[in-house]
């Protein structure tokens, strides 16, 4: 049997790509009734009757999922931050990263309109900058113009399954009609009072882009951590994951607990104590998550 990944789900049918070819099919009956919903991304069984209707007979497990957009088994998300309209937000950055080492899903930082600031402004990013990169982070800086960073972004796409995610307003969906023009997504302006700017997208499909398959749909449009347990929360910070292996308690939360590896090096200056914030308050946050029933 061919095996191939959903790229579109389209009015009860789903478009599978295997080969080089995209076939339309249909699901099985027992998938509704073993509660399984296929999602696009995912890695499935198929066949091909006499008259060229399609079946999906199996899907193979999946290594992760999103809610919003539907999609599954991403290998990389790039977030796209602006420097400036809207102002950089390390808190809001953070909460993308958190979320998405959370789900196994490799991240990319990509900052842009660093044209568009001052001097000191540039050299607070560039801070920023060997922060995130010396953590283990790919950064990507580009200017106002999507294009001048496309090169540098279009080469991570090559065999990997990549959303696009960020803040509304950033320049996502310019970022992908920049990647691939025949896109054509609809953009808005920032909203001068409210500062931000408009969601446009509405569905998502897996595009061919550069060797790999992009979904042309910005990700994550929830920002909340409602199924990361507070116990899971530092495995995902990368500094806390390395510090965190020479604290003197197993399982320490690096909050109040003695002889604490973390907590000593922010105080050396070894973990950027912005990071060390932002991470109290995520765990605070999740200890004080409502249950869910």
């Amino acid at each position: 049997m061919p095996i191939g990944k959903i790229i579109k789900s389209l009015s009860g049918f789903y478009y599978v790509q295997s080969e080089g070819s995209v076939y339309q099919c249909k699901g099985r009956g027992n998938f509704r009734k073993k509660k399984i919903t296929l999602l696009v991304g995912d890695d499935v069984t198929f066949e091909m009757d006499q008259n060229e209707e399609g079946y999906i007979l199996d899907v193979q497990p999946r290594k992760n999922e999103l809610v919003r957009p539907p999609i599954a088994n991403i290998d990389q998300a790039i977030i796209v931050s602006s420097v400036v309209e809207p102002d950089f937000k390390p808190l809001l950055l953070d909460r993308f990263l958190v979320l998405i080492e959370s789900m196994n899903i490799e991240p990319i930082i990509v900052l842009t309109k660093m044209d568009l600031l001052s001097e000191d402004g540039q050299a607070s990013i560039e801070s920023y900058k060997k922060d995130y990169e010396a953590l283990g982070y790919q950064v990507v800086v580009g200017s106002s113009k999507i294009e001048d960073s496309l090169h540098e972004v279009s080469s991570y796409l090559e065999d990997k399954v990549t959303v696009i995610a960020g803040q509304s307003g950033v320049g996502k969906s310019s970022m992908l009609n920049a990647l691939k023009p025949q896109l054509d997504l609809e953009t808005n302006d920032i909203s001068k009072s409210l500062g931000r700017g408009k969601h446009t997208t509405r569905h998502v499909e897996l595009i061919d882009m550069y060797g790999g398959l992009v979904a042309d749909t910005p990700g994550f449009s929830s920002l909340e951590f409602q199924t990361l347990e507070y116990d899971e929360l530092p495995d995902c910070f990368p500094e806390l994951r390395e510090h965190g292996e020479y604290c003197k308690f197993r399982g320490c939360l690096h909050k109040k607990e003695p002889k604490c590896a973390v907590k000593e090096a922010v105080q050396n200056g070894d973990i950027p104590e912005y990071r060390y914030e932002h991470y109290l308050q995520f765990l605070e946050e999740i200890q004080n998550r409502k249950p869910r029933y």
